[in-house]
């Protein structure tokens, strides 16, 4: 029996083909980084099991409702969580590799997350990504609230961060390539000149114009090609 392809799907093609990518963008949360921050901040709180993305990933909850609901039993985690969980997380297999061979040719990063800036900000600092937008969490008296500060990212705004930045960046949208796994990266995607699924749930496979099925980000090359 042959080995189960390390990538399937549409290939760059086009500008992108010619150009090379110009702007990737991924999620962070199992792509970037093999864990989901939300539930190791859950640890903390002892409700990890209640936090559990898997309903709100697969599409049977609506994103920003279900964030709600989960930030919702962190409530009273100590602020000091944030460097404990920073140091737990790790970035998947080839992501250091994929990064500094995009910024050799030229190409941009970004990490677009539905998880939170305290511990994905600084992840990107250390990564030399170039882009970041995240989640933040509503601190007072040194512990978290139970809420979110500000705008959600969702998969809207996913997609709206794919867009600004890669405006800001001069780079057409046919040069971007967006890497995901869950339902909330469709959006973006479908926007991108190249949309991939990693790792991803069944649905977002059928859905995506490519996937990469090895947990390792220096395969998204291969559909880049030379």
């Amino acid at each position: 029996m042959s080995a189960p392809p390390r990538v399937s799907g549409q290939r760059a093609a086009g500008i992108l083909a010619r150009l090379g990518p110009g702007l990737l963008v991924m999620d962070a949360d199992s792509t970037l980084i093999e864990q989901e921050v939300i539930e190791l901040i859950a640890e903390r709180a002892g409700t990890r099991e209640k936090v559990a993305t898997a309903r709100a990933m697969r599409g049977e909850l609506d994103f920003a409702d279900s964030l709600r609901e989960r930030v919702a039993t962190l409530r009273g985690v100590p602020e000091s969580a944030f460097a404990q969980v920073l140091a737990e997380v790790r970035p998947t297999p080839g992501a250091v590799g994929l990064i500094g061979a995009l910024h050799a040719r030229g190409c941009r990063v970004g990490v677009v997350s539905g998880g939170f800036e305290e511990v994905v900000a600084p992840l990107a600092e250390r990564l030399g990504i170039d882009h970041v937008a995240a989640n933040r969490l509503e601190v007072a008296g040194g512990v978290l609230t139970g809420r979110v500060e500000g705008r959600i990212v969702d998969g809207q705004e996913k997609v709206r961060r794919l867009r600004e930045w890669a405006e800001r960046d001069g780079v057409p949208m046919e040069r971007t390539v967006a890497i995901g796994d869950g339902a909330n990266d469709l959006g973006m995607i479908a926007a991108a000149g190249l949309g991939v699924a990693f790792c991803a749930k069944p649905a977002v496979v059928a859905a995506a114009p490519a996937a990469v099925h090895v947990r390792d980000l220096r395969a998204v090359l291969e559909l880049l090609g030379d």
